[in-house]
């Protein structure tokens, strides 16, 4: 019976899963053992969710989607960790309610209507095993800052030409030496060249805002 609900084709995306989540854990456990880190695909994760590695809400200006996302605690755990939960909850849950629904029916759910009301199901589950994750997970917490508290700090303009409206690219280092890359824009009427010191002022939907140097002294 388990079998034959493992292989039947209207089940195959809940037995996808289960296999990815399976090969996720092996590259999981190949990494721990080549003293890798887990933390390699994060780097594929949007700005606005590395940027919050800590305990923090989005600003409404990040949108819905972003908003979502963090409640799903994307960027808060190793990517490979929460893709891991993901599968084996949306797998495990896709599995069992098909089986329960056979029990009755002797028949499946359509792949279409099951596959989407599962993903709609597992969402509260995976966000629930993700924050238990999050705080078993050791943290740094010396280097954990949040996005604000770059401002004030010294960027450099290292790609494109920043005007109002038009960020360009700036690196800039936090108290504790670590390097980030965001995008910044003048606060006033005026163009930042690349290669430029600007002093960052304020956070926006994008990045910063900032000033010149020599305006801020």
């Amino acid at each position: 019976m388990l079998w034959e609900l493992f292989t039947h084709p209207v089940n195959y995306i809940f037995s996808i899963s289960l296999i990815l989540c399976l090969f996720i854990g092996i590259l999981e456990l190949f990494l721990l053992i080549i003293g890798s880190s887990s933390q390699l695909l994060d780097q594929f994760l949007p700005d606005q969710l590395n940027d919050y590695q800590t305990e923090v809400d989005l600003d409404a200006n990040h949108g819905i989607l972003w908003q979502f996302l963090d409640w799903l605690y994307l960027g808060k755990i190793p990517l490979l960790v929460w893709l891991i939960i993901f599968l084996t909850i949306y797998g495990l849950t896709g599995l069992i309610l098909q089986g329960i629904f056979y029990h009755f029916t002797e028949q499946y759910f359509s792949a279409w209507l099951i596959a989407a009301a599962v993903l709609f199901l597992s969402m509260p589950l995976v966000r629930w095993f993700s924050a238990i994750i999050s705080r078993i997970l050791p943290k740094d917490e010396t280097t954990a800052i949040y996005i604000e508290d770059l401002i004030g700090q010294q960027a450099e303009i290292i790609l494109g030409i920043a005007k109002v409206s038009s960020p360009a690219q700036a690196k800039v280092k936090d108290q504790f030496g670590q390097t980030h890359y965001v995008l910044v824009e003048p606060e006033d009427d005026e163009v930042f060249q690349q290669g430029q010191i600007v002093i960052l002022t304020r956070k926006t939907t994008l990045g910063f805002q900032a000033i010149s140097q020599h305006t801020n002294t």
